[in-house]
């Protein structure tokens, strides 16, 4: 029931549903905000109007110039009159009029320029600041709301959510819904405001022009959408071809043991570079149509503009329906709207990411909790006695709905008395443990506290009564008294002495230098297992609680803590109801009362002696206990509690055996995860020195005549928009001829280049895209293979780290190489088409008029720096944020993590508080970021009214009284501005960049990386006569991921040529482990493993395993034939078909192989799926016999079959072992009673070996464990 609802990921909450937790005041603030923005928009489309009266007023006193040219015309009283004072007519007996005072025009028109400025500062400062503003606001409202409702959870229902999803569900995805309800909201309605209002501007000019602009409109929007439609299809095609990559990446990392073991290296990273062909040539095909429609778009606009100027010109001169200035009003307007209409797109991203990331976090806020920890009903009862009773209970754990946990469980404990728990793991003990806490409700059936149900109770009084000490205590990252203070609220110090003296801790605490002050670490991870166990134990007596539950208190810890620690629990448990569930018998055997559990009832009750006399379940325990350490009774202890609970799925499968185990070959690593949780240091966040581009661009040599073709495109695309300014100055400069012949062929001419320029953008663009996209694919598909090979260079060690499982490693193949080609191709065609557009246009602007461009080259700096600047700061911000909220996040996932201790001491309330102070910090960050960004915002874009005041300002006196054609005032202002934007675009493109740096440096530090064992065929000896001989002296290993606990502790043992080597032994003792450090997998920490006298770590890796064959308990096969399989065996050279027939023969593979339909050529399916358990061992016998090795080694080659298909297995392997060197680690005693000698091994170290009878004759572990027929692990 509870798992349901996180699946049902329906497209997201209505967009104004994410201001449900807006107040009145937050409204207003959006409001006020948004009517800003929509005035804001309006601006530009304002001054467009200052626009076309100011080129107005430039035509005709370039005209007024023209005629008083004339040395015999002057003006008087604003018309035109020849010097003897008649006036000059024209053709259609008109007047021309004159005086036109150009300083004063342009004075009036800068003030409105600086007018319209001022505007847009005032409201876009006031747009932005109150839509950000009240953004954080109701951010800051939700993340309170959210983090409250998680606290108040049921248990059951943190078993179905994970805690890592929670986490970024608290960060990111109250992010997204942030930037969806924050600034980009106002920036939409302001673009989308340009775009109304620039096409008002358009139809109040002149609604014929407007219309036919508006009609070609629909083919830039059609480009626009096609490519979006294509890239995505071709996107989709590359991602599926690459995926065939990943696969078999994923694959061969997944099994780097067997690809090791057999030296499968190269032929790997061969059929991966086939794979990466199709990704690659899918690619370039992406590329070269991005450049096709890109030149199409760029092609479309050259014609639109030659369309519209033609027509407009029209317009302007034979039936002067417009202005020269209403014609660029007209256009532009349109051109403007058009243009804010495209950029207002990607703000409606924002707001789907957004209404996507609310769903989830909107249904976790309105769910209900089942039990709620924060209610305050139910009864509080006077007095406690304290008796617990189970009537009938049912109950199954929610994440697992299938499995029966609790099967109609009756069950008594009476006050005062110690009740002991004892059975095998998954028999429901723990799970009594926390029904009675109440984290859970049973499904039928009821829990009863001195007759009263508990569901009755209230809860965190209830919880108030109960103290608890787990088997791995969790302690909170902060002082020891503070730990100690969770147990109860408005404890004193006395008390807490008190109850560290009653928990054996005070010794030691009082022995630390900083006493109850000292930090216990993340997690205590300062702290020993037995402190912790202690602070625990005081945690929970400092409750004075009437119910006290022990899970395992002491098993997690040595003999020696286990003595204190057991006498703390001694004297905690005087006087109150105790619960205990233990292992050790020596724990147990003071209790009162002692229940046996199996599948999940109380199958019997009685005192230690009672019980041993039926003969149940507790006798099992006994005398496997007394049985000796060997059996240190895997499939009970280790684990149960523990591993069920903390992975919130709860695993049991894996916890009946020792979890620890790293299954030998089959490169399983079957690691508690949590025994990682805090270890790994996280270099990963070690800042990268970004890697130098030169060394990127290296590997991309090869590629040059591409790079330079594209370099090409890239300079003729820079240079189109400068020209484009040229040709646009010069339409203008067309209205003042006075010809009427002369301008149109003017005008004709320049619609013609229009034309031109759009078909060579359309070949440049093409070129651009096809060429950078070629080289960069290239590039891609070499890194991913160098990426590939560097991998598989790797010891095994260093995939057993969990930052570099299978996933992470392919997805970094996949993202990193994709990420690095953006700061190579595209990245150098931006830069270059960026400068060659710079270039351009300032040597126009200044070939021109030296002096305004100077004017305006002086606000460059200011637009580009307010651009530059508003990054940074945002940037800055976002890492102050970042910083702020990682507080939060501590003690937001510190309490997720360990909900089920903070609901054992009703703390939740704590953890809100704590988290509300912690969001504190970033809110106010959040506001202090409102104000500075929107005074960057508003300053940049002010700045560009200003810069357009000034310079044409001065433009108006060089025309006055430097005699400068006006034409150039427009050509060099609107060269520079456009210039301007390229300058903008081009720093748009830096963050891919300082992302492709940062994933070069990751990729290069892996390529620099020294394996520590290398599998160099040219380093370390090789010997002629190998004979197989091998000896263990005195190793010691511990597995890099696991520092903390020894695997082998000075193994002695050695095997001549031929003979046959047994280990037998519990989980966990070191059997596999040996066998890995055979294969030099990994280096013992001290010792030695000796080959033939040769100390294995001098000898050459890929010849030594070259002479050994491995058979392991779950086989792994790789995705092809089953003659492909068994050509595996030998890399090193190609195995002929007789080869692989005879070895399948002698592994009893030929005659089953033979009845299939494609006999060698079937498929094996993924891991070989398609196959049983039985042909799937015998393929691998044959893979081993094909090497022909000299040493053989048997990995529980025969554990996982059934008897039928174990025979027939075994007749293979005997067969395979003769004359060999064989390593055989077996479960069944049956298998190995012939070899030569057997090694009895227990907690990293050989207790007993020789041959079967010698063993036998002692009567030590090996007999034991003959006689009584006990299974092993």
């Amino acid at each position: 029931t509870l798992c349901t609802p996180l699946y049902k990921k329906n497209l997201g909450v209505g967009f104004f549903q994410l201001f449900r937790f807006a107040t009145w005041v937050d409204v207003v603030m959006m409001v006020v905000g948004g009517l800003c923005a929509l005035v804001h928009g309006a601006a530009s489309p304002l001054m467009l109007l200052v626009y076309s009266m100011m080129t107005n007023t430039f035509v005709a006193y370039e005209l007024e110039v023209q005629e008083l040219a004339d040395p015999n015309k002057t003006c008087i009283n604003n018309t035109v009159t020849w010097t003897n004072g008649s006036v000059v007519e024209q053709e259609d007996n008109k007047t021309v009029s004159c005086g036109v005072d150009i300083e004063a025009q342009m004075t009036m028109f800068a003030y409105y320029y600086v007018g319209i400025g001022l505007g847009v500062l005032i409201v876009s400062y006031c747009q932005i600041y109150f839509w950000v503003s009240a953004a954080a606001r109701q951010t800051q409202r939700i993340r309170k709301k959210y983090f409250r409702k998680i606290m108040c959870m049921e248990i059951g229902w943190f078993d179905c959510t994970s805690v890592g999803e929670l986490n970024t569900r608290i960060s990111d995805d109250i992010n997204k819904i942030n930037s969806a309800i924050a600034d980009q909201v106002a920036i939409f309605i302001e673009r989308f405001s340009t775009f109304i209002f620039g096409f008002l501007v358009g139809f109040v000019g002149g609604w014929k022009l407007t219309l036919v602009v508006i009609a070609v409109s629909p083919l830039i929007g059609l480009a626009a959408g096609l490519m979006a439609m294509g890239v995505a299809r071709l996107t989709g095609r590359e991602l599926q071809a690459y995926a065939k990559a990943g696969a078999v990446a994923d694959e061969v990392l997944s099994s780097i043991r067997t690809v090791a073991a057999f030296g499968g290296e190269d032929k790997e990273t061969d059929r991966y570079d086939r794979n990466l062909e199709e990704a690659q040539t899918w690619g370039v095909k992406k590329g070269a149509i991005i450049g096709i429609f890109q030149g199409y778009l760029w092609c479309i606009i050259f014609f639109c503009y030659a369309l519209a100027f033609w027509y407009g010109s029209k317009l302007v001169i034979e039936t002067k329906e417009l202005t020269p200035g209403t014609l660029i009003q007209v256009f532009f307007g349109v051109l403007m709207g058009a243009v804010n209409l495209g950029q207002a797109s990607p703000c409606l991203e924002a707001f789907a990411s957004g209404r996507a990331a609310a769903k989830s976090i909107f249904d976790t806020i309105d769910r209900m909790p089942e039990i709620d920890c924060f209610s305050e009903d139910g009864h509080k009862l006077e007095r406690v006695k304290g008796d617990i009773e189970f009537h009938g209970v049912e109950f199954n754990y929610p994440s697992r709905p299938d499995v029966k946990i609790l099967d109609d469980l009756n069950l008594v404990v009476k006050a005062g008395e110690t009740t002991a728990f004892v059975g095998p793991s998954g028999s429901g003990k723990s799970t009594a443990l926390q029904l009675i806490q109440r984290f859970y409700d049973p499904k039928h059936g009821m829990v009863t506290l001195d007759d009263h149900d508990i569901r009755s109770l209230n809860i965190q009084w209830l919880r108030s009564l109960i103290g608890i000490v787990e088997q791995e205590p969790v302690l909170f990252a902060t002082t020891i008294s503070e730990n100690i203070r969770f147990g109860r609220t408005g404890v004193t110090m006395e008390e807490i002495i008190q109850a560290s003296k009653d928990a054996n801790a005070y010794n030691f605490i009082m022995d630390l230098p900083q006493k109850f002050d000292t930090l216990v670490g993340e997690g205590g991870g300062q702290m020993s297992g037995g402190q912790k166990q202690r602070i625990a134990i005081a945690r929970a007596l400092v409750r004075n609680p009437k119910i006290l539950l022990l899970d395992m208190a002491t098993s997690a810890l040595d003999n020696e803590s286990e003595a204190t620690v057991q006498e703390a629990l001694d004297k905690a448990r005087i006087g109150r109801t105790t619960i205990s569930i233990a292992h050790r018998l020596s724990t147990i055997r003071n209790a009162d009362v002692i229940v046996g559990f199996e599948h999940g009832c109380a199958v019997e009750r009685g005192s230690h002696s009672e019980l041993l006399d039926r003969k149940g379940v507790y006798f099992t325990l006994v005398t496997l206990q007394n049985q000796g350490n060997i059996l240190n009774l895997i499939g009970f202890c280790r684990g149960s509690y523990q591993s069920s609970l903390r992975q919130s799925l709860r695993m049991r499968t894996q916890s009946q055996m020792s979890n620890n185990l790293i299954d030998a070959i089959s490169g399983e690593l079957r690691l508690r995860t949590d025994s990682f949780k805090v270890e790994t240091p996280e270099d990963e966040e070690v800042i990268f020195s970004t890697a130098p581009v030169a060394r990127i661009l290296k590997y991309n040599q090869p590629e040059w005549p591409y790079m330079f073709l594209g370099s090409l495109g890239a300079a003729v695309n820079g240079s189109v928009n400068p020209i484009y300014a040229l040709l646009f100055s010069q339409i203008l400069g067309t209205f003042a001829i006075r010809d009427l012949d002369e301008q149109r062929q003017q005008i004709n001419g320049i619609c013609i280049l229009f034309v031109i320029v759009g078909c060579i953008s359309f070949f440049s663009q093409l070129l651009q895209g096809y060429a950078f996209a070629k080289s960069g694919e290239l590039l891609t598909r070499r890194l991913r293979k160098i990426g590939f090979q560097a991998m598989l260079k790797q010891e095994i060690g260093w995939f057993d780290d969990p930052r570099n499982s299978p996933g992470a490693l392919t997805t970094r193949l996949a993202t990193d190489a994709s990420m690095v080609q953006g700061a190579t191709g595209s990245q150098i065609g931006m830069i270059v088409n960026s400068l060659t557009n710079i270039g351009a246009a300032f040597i126009i602007a200044y070939y021109f008029s030296w002096k305004l461009s100077l004017v305006v080259t002086c606000f460059l700096p200011l637009i580009g720096l307010s651009g530059v600047f508003q990054a940074k700061m945002l940037t800055g911000l976002a890492n102050e944020d970042k910083k702020a909220m990682e507080a939060a996040g501590q003690v937001s996932s510190e309490a997720m993590a360990n909900i089920r201790t903070i609901a054992g001491l009703a703390k939740e309330k704590h953890f809100v508080d704590l988290y509300e102070q912690q969001l504190e910090p970033p809110y106010k960050a959040a506001k202090k970021k409102a104000y500075v960004y929107a005074i960057c915002f508003a300053f940049a874009r002010c700045v560009t009214f200003m810069a357009y005041a000034a310079s044409f300002r001065y433009g108006g006196y060089l025309v006055n009284y430097e005699g400068l054609h006006y034409v150039v005032v427009f050509r060099v202002i609107s060269a520079i501005v456009i210039s301007g934007t390229a300058l903008g675009r081009a720093s748009t493109f830096t963050p891919d960049y300082a992302k492709a740096k940062i994933a070069a440096a990751h990729f290069f530090k892996l390529l620099d990386r020294v394996p520590k064992i290398s599998i160099n065929q040219a380093v370390g000896q090789r010997w002629a006569d190998f004979k197989g001989r091998v000896d263990f002296k005195g190793c010691r290993f511990t597995y890099p991921s696991r520092p903390d606990i020894q695997v082998l502790r000075g193994l002695e043992v050695s095997v001549s040529p031929g003979q046959t080597l047994a280990f037998v032994g519990s989980s966990g003792c070191g059997k596999s482990t040996s066998v890995q450090l055979l294969e030099r997998f990994y280096d013992p920490d001290e010792g030695q493993v000796l080959i033939d006298g040769h100390p294995s770590h001098g000898v050459n890796v890929p010849f030594l395993r070259s002479q050994i064959g491995i058979v392991s308990q779950e086989p792994v096969l790789f995705d092809c034939t089953i003659a492909e399989n068994i050509q595996y065996g030998d890399n090193l050279r190609s195995v002929s078909m007789e080869e692989v027939v005879e070895a399948s023969k002698k592994a009893y593979l030929h005659d089953f192989v033979m009845s299939l339909p494609d006999k060698y050529e079937t498929q094996v399916g993924a891991q070989g799926s398609q196959l049983s358990r039985g042909q799937k061992q015998r393929i691998a016998i044959a893979r081993a016999i094909v090497r022909n090795p000299k040493i053989l080694l048997l990995d529980e080659a025969t554990s996982a079959l059934d008897t039928e298909s174990e025979k027939t297995v075994q007749a293979a392997l005997d067969e395979a072992r003769r004359g060999r060197t064989s390593i055989v680690i077996a479960h069944r005693l049956s298998t190995i009673q012939t070899a030569d000698i057997i090694a009895v091994m227990s907690q990293g170290v050989v207790i007993e070996k020789g041959t079967h009878e010698e063993l036998m004759a002692k009567r030590g572990a090996y007999y034991k464990l003959v006689t009584t027929g006990a299974p092993i692990s």
